[in-house]
């Protein structure tokens, strides 16, 4: 990742932390449930949380395999999963700093990986699929979960601009058709997809980002001049003065190393 990529994330989410560990979204649901099952039918001893955010995902897999290490770039991230998990009992858990794209595990390390709603922030997507095929183990998968791009190329730029607005660190969400090709350059094959609906209440989602009152202004101003064609695709709801929900859709992929 570059410096200038690292720094927006790490500004973004280093004081952010706190919040994501109390994260409804993020501590449970459909998604994650789904990603357990497939890793519960893996039956593998290690695995590598990239990205583990509050460390929710973690925690699930901490419950169902012997070791789990908690990856993530942002240290104070790091430090409030630690705190989360360990005053929940997960004694099989460690945690590491680093970036996606140099993993610091040798090769063939790892039954499991797992990447739960974060390569939207990768600067290259395809150097951190690269490193996650060499710490799997042959025979391993990468369960992966992200915001699915959307087809329509306004409807795209729309929500591009949302979410990097409230989010400067947000790169871009890809289409499945373009993650397939990430991972299949990257030597893995998709084994199972599945897709998701997430909705996104406004007040939560932008409160998460510490995003002032000028800057969650100016993004409502921007949602409402959109054209209703591009909210319709994301089923904003608005009334006279404010902006309540949307909902974004997530894809799931499972990915086995040959």
């Amino acid at each position: 990742m570059s410096e200038a990529q690292t720094r927006r994330v790490q500004d973004q989410f280093g004081g952010s932390a706190a919040a994501y560990v109390t994260s409804p979204l993020h501590a449970a649901g459909e998604d994650l449930d789904r990603l357990l099952a497939w890793g519960a039918a893996r039956r593998g001893d290690r695995v590598l949380d990239v990205a583990t955010g509050g460390g929710h995902t973690a925690l699930a897999f901490a419950g169902i395999t012997r070791r789990v290490v908690a990856y993530d770039l942002t240290e104070p991230m790091l430090r409030a999963a630690r705190g989360h998990l360990q005053a929940r009992g997960a004694a099989n858990v460690g945690f590491v700093a680093g970036d996606a794209g140099a993993l610091p595990f040798r090769d063939g390390s790892f039954d499991v990986v797992t990447c739960r709603t974060a390569a939207h922030h990768f600067a290259d997507v395809g150097a951190a699929l690269r490193q996650i095929h060499r710490v799997l183990r042959p025979g391993g998968a990468l369960l992966l979960q992200d915001i699915l791009g959307h087809d329509d190329s306004e409807a795209s730029a729309f929500i591009l601009e949302v979410e990097k607005r409230r989010d400067p660190s947000h790169v871009r969400s890809y289409r499945t058709v373009e993650w397939k090709a990430f991972l299949r350059a990257s030597g893995l094959t998709v084994m199972e997809e599945f897709a998701i609906y997430k909705v996104r209440q406004w007040e939560e989602w932008t409160g998460r980002m510490r995003m002032t009152p000028e800057a969650r202004l100016a993004l409502e101003a921007f949602v409402r001049r959109a054209p209703e064609r591009c909210r319709a695709a994301f089923d904003f709801k608005l009334t006279a003065n404010a902006v309540l929900s949307f909902t974004d859709r997530q894809v799931l992929l499972r990915a086995d190393r040959d």
